[in-house]
């Protein structure tokens, strides 16, 4: 295990590889080697150095119980960066990862030279924002709801309909997220994330190379919002890969990964 003292916290980090450091940023509530599965092979194989990390809020990094905002955790990701004296590096980013990377490259945009940014948004929307007030409540209300029933909830919510129909498949998600359902103190602190002001005119003063994905079936972020987030930032690209849900990277990462290395690999 390595670790970084910054802002007042320890932050868990993993480097693979060798090469040129690309930073990954994973969503709300996971931990960072959710990568190793799919990207961290891929990116090694091809010559990178990888660099995955535990956000505040999730073990083993500091929990930071008692509240943190989405600028505490930008500021992490600038300190973990100037930490391993990595930057400018590449990025990589989802969900709220993608989030903060977006607002990384607008306040400490040295740090970054390019970036991937998976189902993302630059807004909540109206049933967005429905979704992230009634799982607050369902929190704040003491009810916790059966770990079957949980994983149910989030593999409907997170994966695409075509793996929901396949049976072998879709068991093996439901016996993952019945065993991993979170429970952790900073689990209520990531959840008011998941609502966010309008940041579509911030986005762009983005100065940066960006590649948007987002997912045809993803519930969580829609396509509309991700293509919204590359129409703001000056000369993004968009990719729409269908058949996948939140967890697209995850669902499809032969595709995902082909999209990482083609854009990483460009120059300027």
């Amino acid at each position: 295990m390595a670790w970084a003292s910054v802002n007042g916290i320890r932050i868990h980090h993993e480097s693979q590889g060798s090469g040129e450091p690309v930073l990954m940023v994973m969503g709300s509530g996971s931990r960072g080697r959710v990568w190793d599965l799919h990207q961290v092979p891929t990116l090694t194989a091809a010559g990178y150095r990888v660099i995955t990390f535990d956000h505040r809020g999730v073990p083993p990094t500091d929990e930071c119980a008692d509240g943190f905002t989405l600028d505490d955790m930008v500021a992490d990701t600038a300190a973990l960066v100037e930490h391993l004296g990595i930057g400018p590096c590449l990025a990589v980013g989802t969900s709220l990862g993608a989030q903060i990377l977006q607002e990384l490259m607008l306040v400490r945009p040295e740090l970054i030279s390019r970036a991937v940014l998976m189902a993302t948004r630059a807004r909540t929307d109206t049933m967005r924002r429905a979704l992230s007030a009634a799982e607050i409540d369902l929190h704040d209300s003491g009810l916790r709801l059966p770990p079957r029933y949980a994983a149910v909830i989030q593999a409907i919510q997170n994966l695409s309909p075509r793996t929901l129909a396949d049976g072998e498949q879709i068991q093996d998600w439901l016996d993952l997220f019945e065993v991993s359902a979170p429970t952790r103190p900073g689990t209520r602190v990531h959840m008011g994330f998941s609502t966010m002001p309008d940041r579509t005119r911030a986005y762009r003063d983005i100065d940066h190379p960006c590649q948007v994905i987002a997912f045809g079936d993803d519930m969580i972020t829609p396509p509309h919002l991700g293509e919204e987030v590359a129409n703001a930032i000056p000369g993004a690209s968009f990719e729409l890969i269908q058949g996948c849900g939140h967890y697209g990277y995850l669902e499809d990462p032969e595709q995902v990964n082909k999209t990482l290395i083609e854009f990483l690999r460009l120059e300027g």
